[in-house]
C-alpha cells in the first residue's frame, strides 16, 4: 500500500520496509498543453552533510553527471519532453553504498533555460515524487505537488534523511525562483 504524504510530511521508509537498500526514486510531471516552447525539465540528486552543504561536486547527480562516487546514486538519464504517463526521470539510491556522512538526499526538479523560454513551473502540472523498493517493485511512498509555482523555475520535490541509521522520505515542495543556479547555491554549489 502506497503512502500519500502531504506537503511538509514524512514517513519513515526503514520501519515500512526493514532490510531495504535499494531505493528507486521516480520524479514526474506534465508540461502544459497550449502552444509554445517545448519544456525539458531535469531531475537531480544533491547529496549532503548534516550541515546541509553538498559532499562535492561529484555528489550533485544529474543529465550532465549519472552516477555518484562508489555509485551510490545513478540517474536513468534525461528525458527532454515529458511526455507519456508515469515517471519521467528515476534514480536509483542504493542506500548502503552511501558514505556515513551522506545524511540526506535532495530530489529536485528544475526547467532547462526557463528565463530564455519565459517558462516556470506554474506552467506544469500533475508533478509528483514517488520512492519505490527496488528489491519488490513496491511504491513505498508518493508525494503529489499542488502547489502553483508561478515565479519559481526550480523545486525540490523530497528528500531522504538518514537519522540513527534509519531514513525517512520528506515531502518538501520548496520552489525557487532563480532556477538551478539558485537552487544549488542554497547547497554550496557554484553552478558554471
Amino acid at each position: 500500500m502506497t503512502i500519500s504524504l502531504s506537503k511538509g510530511a514524512s514517513f519513515s521508509l526503514s520501519k515500512a520496509s526493514p532490510g531495504l537498500v535499494q531505493v528507486q526514486v521516480g520524479l514526474g510531471w506534465d508540461p502544459r498543453t497550449t502552444t509554445g516552447l517545448d519544456f525539458d525539465l531535469d531531475a537531480s540528486v544533491i547529496a549532503c552533510d548534516a550541515t546541509g552543504r553538498c559532499l562535492g561536486d561529484a555528489w550533485f547527480v544529474f543529465y550532465g553527471q549519472l552516477v555518484s562516487p562508489s555509485g551510490a546514486i545513478v540517474h536513468h538519464g534525461d528525458n527532454r519532453d515529458g511526455a507519456g504517463t508515469g515517471d519521467d526521470e528515476v534514480i536509483d539510491v542504493l542506500l548502503d553504498l552511501l558514505p556515513p556522512e551522506a545524511v540526506r538526499l535532495v530530489f529536485a526538479v528544475s526547467i532547462h533555460e526557463a528565463d530564455a523560454r519565459g517558462q516556470n513551473f506554474g506552467q506544469v502540472r500533475e508533478s509528483f515524487i514517488r520512492m519505490v523498493d527496488a528489491r519488490s517493485g513496491a511504491e513505498l511512498v508518493r508525494y503529489d505537488l499542488a502547489e502553483d509555482y508561478s515565479t519559481e523555475t526550480a523545486v525540490v520535490f523530497g528528500e531522504l534523511v538518514r537519522t540513527s541509521g534509519e531514513w525517512e522520505v520528506k515531502a518538501v515542495g520548496a520552489g525557487f525562483p532563480g532556477g538551478l543556479a539558485a537552487l544549488l547555491r542554497q547547497f554550496g554549489i557554484e553552478a558554471s
